[in-house]
Formats: structure tokens, C-alpha cells, sequence
């Protein structure tokens, strides 16, 4: 059984770090997300090694997980931070990123977000269509700014990934074509509030090979060479993020191997290098723990019903994206690994279920699964749903943890809601 870096078995038992999980578990309850510092930083550090020689900028992407605590401590260690809204905007500035290295993606920025950020002084926006450039330049003028803009480029460059998670094919929502990205800059100068610094690619999401980032940077750096020959002084290139991770049986490249398929395109551009890794940094990071309510048997199956829901990790139900799920406590018979078990929870949804067909050995109510590679857009996209908590999170460092972010209560579920009485007499 592979175990992603820092959590692993002792004794039968699993840890992260130097904690044992049914310790966290004991301590804060459940459904909890459990995170190994070691291997958020670790994860970090080998891209900083790998693209050393070009001194990258490396933007930890905010949407794959956006916990105060991971944050701070990945700009401690020389991150910047990838944002896609003026909440993640708020988020970046409150754990102390300097605003030199905060870029702002997204598709649709609203007024007050590029206003805010113009305020603040982020390095730069990643800009989407011509619609949006205007509008960047006009509340620049308005503001007396100059704002730093890249254009993102839409490659159309398959990424071989779920169609979710695939954003450089020319029907996705998201780039500029070549040709108008060409048009735009060689007009540069007539964008009086900008100035376009560089061009952004971001092809797609856990991406497991470099061949898809090879064909996307070869067309990109033709719109590079265009744009220069006009006169827009392009100095930086963002290949932003997508490196893959397992969860399975996948076999992703390493930093090192990405970097070497990559380095020798990027070179000769003479450009600096922005990079937006999310799930690279955090996903094989963290897990989900969550305990056994009841064992289930109907028609021949078995069901492992647990305290954790679609809610607490939507992946399974919204890409039918694969998890390990592993006892947090190995059972001792050799015969245990015969029974296999649906992992399901508990909200009123048939789509709620967790990992199919597992192989767990004797399950029990009380026992604790751990659904391994959670830490990427696990506990971002919690919700609500069913009246339900969103879990607490944990942080472990070698032999410590400590909580960073508390469960919620029923009072959080209602704290936003208003009974206006004179509608409701």
C-alpha cells in the first residue's frame, strides 16, 4: 500500500507525522481533515529546486485549499499566492503575502475586485478575454494606475484530464485565442491604464504527464515572439499550474522530470517564470478521517455508513474522482482483506457515496477510515448542505498538532439568515 510522504503505519496503526490519527480523532472528533506540514513544505521546496535557474515565482494556488494556517505558512517559505477572487484577495493580504506576489486569475472579476486589487498593489492580473482588458484599463485610468496584466492564452491543447478540470481546449470559457491575443498586443499601447507584461497558460488540472505543457508552451511562445516583434514588453511567462498527484495507481511526473521536459522550451525565451501550483503543494497532504456510524448489508453488499458526507468532499459525487480509503487501524487477521464495503454518508443523496467496492476487512460502528488525498478542493468546497457542519481541520508538525479551523455549530448554520418580520407576520 502506498502512503502519500508523511502518513504512514505504525505498528498497524496510521500517523501523520509522528501523531497517531485516532489521537487527532479522539481530541477533535469528526469528520476532521488531518495535514502534514513536512509534506506541504517538502512538496514546495522540490519545485523551488527543480526550476531553480530561472528563479520562478511560485503562486500556491489559493482555490485548492484555503486555510489560513497553510497559507501563512507557504508564503513563510517564499510562496506566493494564486487568487481567483477578492475573498481570496482578503485571505492572501490577512496571512501576510506581499502584494509583489499575489496574481489574480479568474474569468469573471468584478469592478470592486480589480479595484481592490489596484489598491493593494498585487504584481499582476491574469486577464481572459478582451472584454476584461478594457475594463481593467478603464478603472485603472479611473484610479490613476497602471495596472500589470497578463493575457491568458487558450492554447487548445487537450490535457488528457476530467473534462471538469480541462481548461485549454478552444470550446472552454477560459483564454484568448492566438490570433486576438496577437491583435491585442500589438494595440498595447492603446491600453493607456495597462501595461502587459507577460502571457498565462493554465491548460487544466491534475495533468500526470509534461507532453500536454510542451505542446501548450510551443504555441504560446509564437504569441510571445508576435507580441515582442510589436513592441509589448513581455517578461514574464505563466505556465500556471496542473501537475498531478496520485491517488491511485496514477504516475505522475516528479519537479524534476517536469522541469526537464520544460527548461529547454522555456530558456530561450528569456522570460521569468510564474508557476500556480494547488494540488501538487496540498493534495497528497492531507486526508479525511471520519468514523463508522453502521455496517450495512442489503442484496448481497455491504455498506460502511460514515460521518462524512458528499458534503464535507464533494470529488466523488461531482467527477467520480477516486480516493483511497484505508482503516486507520490495520486489522490483525490476514483473512480481514476479503470483505469489501461501499463507504458512504449521510446525506440524502444517492450520490453520496465515498469509494466503492473497498477492500476493509471486518468494519465496525466506531471504527475510523482515513480517504486518503484529500487535501486539495476537499475541505474548499465543503458546504452546508443537509443542515450538515463543515469539519474541523488539523495541522500536525513532527510530534504536535493543533487545530486550525474549528468545527462549526448549529449557530453558524443561521448566522447569516434574516426573518424579516414584515413579511412574515
Amino acid at each position: 500500500m502506498y502512503y502519500p510522504h508523511d502518513f504512514k503505519r505504525v505498528r498497524g496503526e496510521l500517523y501523520c507525522e509522528q501523531v497517531p490519527v485516532a489521537r487527532i480523532a479522539e481530541a477533535v472528533g469528526t469528520p476532521v481533515y488531518i495535514y502534514s506540514h513536512k509534506t506541504l513544505v517538502d512538496h514546495l521546496r522540490k519545485l523551488q529546486a527543480a526550476f531553480r535557474t530561472l528563479r520562478p515565482l511560485i503562486c500556491f494556488s489559493v482555490k485548492a485549499n484555503g486555510n489560513l494556517a497553510i497559507l501563512r505558512l507557504l508564503v513563510r517559505e517564499g510562496a506566493g499566492l494564486d487568487i481567483v477572487s477578492g475573498g481570496e484577495l482578503f485571505k492572501a493580504l490577512r496571512v501576510g503575502c506581499p502584494p509583489s506576489r499575489i496574481v489574480f486569475a479568474s474569468v469573471g472579476k468584478r469592478p470592486e475586485e480589480i479595484r481592490e486589487s489596484l489598491r493593494a498593489g498585487i504584481f499582476c492580473f491574469n486577464v481572459e478575454s478582451a472584454p476584461e482588458l478594457d475594463a481593467v484599463d478603464r478603472i485603472a485610468r479611473a484610479m490613476g494606475r497602471t495596472a500589470r496584466v497578463a493575457l491568458r492564452v487558450n492554447p487548445d491543447v487537450e490535457a488528457h484530464t476530467h473534462r471538469y478540470i480541462t481548461t485549454g481546449v478552444a470550446e472552454s470559457k477560459f483564454g484568448i485565442d492566438p490570433r486576438t491575443a496577437v491583435e491585442l498586443l500589438r494595440r498595447a499601447e492603446t491600453f493607456a491604464g495597462v501595461r502587459i507584461v507577460g502571457l498565462h497558460l493554465h491548460i487544466g488540472s491534475q495533468i500526470t504527464q509534461a507532453e500536454p505543457f510542451v505542446r501548450a508552451i510551443r504555441r504560446v511562445a509564437e504569441v510571445l515572439k508576435a507580441g515582442r516583434h510589436a513592441g509589448a514588453p513581455l517578461e514574464w511567462l505563466n505556465l500556471g499550474g496542473g501537475l498531478g498527484i496520485i491517488y491511485k495507481n496514477e504516475r505522475p511526473q516528479t519537479p524534476q522530470q517536469f522541469a526537464a521536459a520544460v527548461l529547454p522550451l522555456l530558456r530561450p525565451l528569456r522570460a521569468r517564470l510564474i508557476l500556480e501550483p494547488g494540488r501538487f503543494i496540498v493534495g497528497n497532504a492531507g486526508i479525511l478521517v471520519t468514523e463508522v456510524l453502521y455496517v450495512k448489508q442489503a442484496r448481497g453488499k455491504r455498506f460502511a455508513v460514515v460521518d462524512a458526507g458528499m458534503n464535507d468532499l464533494v470529488r466523488p459525487a461531482l467527477y467520480g474522482a477516486y480516493h483511497e480509503v484505508i482503516p486507520a487501524v490495520q486489522p490483525a487477521r490476514a483473512a480481514s482483506g476479503l470483505a469489501r464495503y461501499d463507504v458512504v454518508g449521510p446525506v440524502c443523496e444517492s450520490a453520496d457515496v465515498l469509494a466503492r467496492n473497498r477492500r476493509l476487512g471486518p468494519v465496525k460502528p466506531g471504527h475510523l477510515l482515513a480517504v486518503l488525498g484529500a487535501g486539495a478542493y476537499g475541505s474548499v468546497m465543503a458546504s452546508n448542505y443537509n443542515g450538515r457542519l463543515r469539519p474541523a481541520e488539523v495541522l500536525v508538525r513532527g510530534r504536535r498538532f493543533a487545530l486550525i479551523r474549528r468545527r462549526e455549530t448549529v449557530r453558524d448554520l443561521i448566522r447569516h439568515d434574516v426573518m424579516p418580520r414584515a413579511l412574515l407576520r
